[in-house]
């Protein structure tokens, strides 16, 4: 049974803004950070394979620009989604770890970018300490998802409740016949 902090954990703060009860926007726009910075990584790895990286190391520079754009984007909606969580509640703890762990990935990221910004003009692969700072950000971020799928899956948070779960699985004849035995 959901009590009321539950409730309102359910519930956007503006649906306009954060995504309407049932369809909250945060976890479709952390889809670009997470392909973007993953996909990047991948060319870091390969700029070291190939005998021409330097496309890999431009596009693994420009998918940090977007993955900290994108991430930048799904931080305010996901900040809209922490404010519908009760403070002192264990959902709230694992919220703020949540968010503090994506900022820190973030910055990291920006630093990244920064440190990379018009350095590969020579065509070279990807310096081991820009391809460390990455590996260890994604795994960052690997840590903080798994907090995410705690808050949305253990905790509920801006998912249905369960009645309005429960509609997905009830077919039109069970209906007719639990209506008929009552």
């Amino acid at each position: 049974m959901a009590n009321k902090s539950q409730f309102r954990a359910k519930r956007p703060v503006s649906a306009s803004l954060a995504g309407p009860y049932g369809h909250p926007f945060h976890p479709i726009l952390v889809t670009v950070p997470i392909g973007a910075w993953v996909t990047s990584l991948v060319f870091d790895i390969a700029s070291h394979v190939v005998h021409h990286p330097g496309f890999l190391t431009q596009s693994s520079e420009w998918l940090i620009a977007v993955g900290v754009i994108g991430a930048l984007l799904a931080a305010m909606v996901g900040f809209l989604d922490l404010f519908a969580i009760s403070s002192g509640t264990p959902a709230f703890r694992t919220a703020l770890v949540h968010m503090t762990l994506n900022l820190l990935v973030t910055a990291a990221y920006a630093v990244n970018f920064l440190w990379r910004y018009s350095t590969y003009t020579d065509g070279g692969s990807v310096g081991l300490g820009r391809l460390a700072l990455s590996a260890l950000s994604v795994a960052a971020l690997g840590v903080s998802g798994f907090l995410g799928g705690k808050l949305a899956y253990r905790y509920g948070v801006r998912v249905a409740d369960e009645n309005t779960q429960a509609e997905g699985y009830t077919s039109h004849g069970s209906t007719r016949r639990a209506r008929s035995a009552v």
